[in-house]
């Protein structure tokens, strides 16, 4: 080995020393040698993640930044059919009327936006480590913030006391107890066909007999167990299979989902709760997000801060028609 190649090493190892040091120094503990590698990839935290639009309906661009979007609600007030009958021949008797009442619904709204910050100094360090950007890591932060707040609105509000309600946490919905008294899994044989003999009607009778559901959103931890037999002597199909099959005999484009947020463990209705409604139908129920996330871009005032803003509009769901919904709770 010759003496420059010796005087490379040497320097090499100083560098990484040095580099280490300033790490260190930096407020980054990190070890570094000459046998350390950075890899190019980064380990992210990872989230529950849905997306709002797979369960209902929802309306973006809407008449952006309006305060409150108004729906109006017509209803008919006429009398029934039969008091329309005249008798001909005879120019007494007075002729009914049909009418229609106006009535209208305010969705409230809400803005958001929050800021990313960064100096020279952080950009120069994450640059050192090579192999991830400092504005990108924090722009991503930003935006998860957004896009899982708006998953929680989505699904459950922004909380008891707000008018901002999610799917879970409609006012006005009716919610049986004696339908589903344990999770679907769990039930026996019997119990599964006596459920499903009596979820539908149920659901059809709330309506005034009027439509069928296409939706059937329930606890994920029971989702997660439908893929046992409805009987273990005759174990041809899976549970979720035969739900599947009895609701599709009704409505063919009906859709089943497991949702996290509907376990009693993860929402605070203190109870689990499986929802059946019309989610194809957004004259029945929709959520709005009339300003969807958008970013400034990052400026400086002194050349050594530097700020981006991040900001959007949100509106929560709301049930137009609160009788095409129904929850089953236990």
């Amino acid at each position: 080995m010759s003496l420059l190649q010796i005087s490379k090493e040497n320097m090499l190892e100083r560098q990484m020393a040095r580099l280490g040091k300033e790490f260190q120094n930096s407020g980054f503990d990190v070890d570094i040698n000459t046998l350390t590698g950075i890899k190019a990839r980064v380990t992210e935290q990872k989230f529950y993640e849905v997306m709002p639009s797979d369960f209902l309906p929802v309306e973006v661009g809407q008449n952006a930044w309006a305060v409150d979007s108004l729906t109006y609600l017509s209803t008919s007030t006429g009398s029934d059919f039969a008091t329309g009958i005249i008798e001909t021949g005879t120019n007494s008797g007075r002729i009914e009327s049909a009418d229609t009442q106006i009535d209208s619904v305010i969705v409230p709204r809400k803005v958001w936006a929050k800021s990313t910050n960064y100096n020279i100094p952080e950009l120069m360090q994450a640059q050192v480590s090579g192999n991830w950007s400092l504005v990108e890591r924090k722009e991503e932060a930003r935006y998860k913030n957004w896009q899982l707040g708006v998953q929680n609105v989505a699904f459950l509000g922004l909380g008891d006391g707000s008018t901002v309600k999610g799917l879970l946490t409609q006012n006005n919905v009716t919610v049986n107890t004696s339908v589903i008294t344990k999770t679907i899994s769990s039930m026996t044989s019997t119990e599964f066909n006596t459920f499903l003999s009596t979820v539908i009607p149920a659901y059809y009778a709330n309506t005034g007999s009027t439509v069928l559901p296409t939706h059937f959103v329930m606890p994920m931890a029971d989702y997660l167990g439908l893929g046992s037999a409805v009987d273990e002597a005759f174990p041809l199909k899976s549970r979720l299979e035969r739900l599947n099959e009895a609701f599709k005999t009704y409505v063919p484009e009906f859709v089943i989902k497991g949702l996290a947020y509907a376990d009693s463990a993860n929402n605070a209705l203190g109870v689990s709760r499986y929802t059946m409604y019309r989610g194809n139908d957004a004259s029945s129920l929709t959520m709005e997000i009339p300003v969807d996330y958008t970013t400034t871009i990052y400026d400086t005032i002194n050349g050594f801060n530097y700020q981006s803003v991040g900001y959007g509009q949100f509106a929560g769901v709301q049930a137009y028609r609160p009788k095409e919904m129904m929850y089953f709770d236990f």
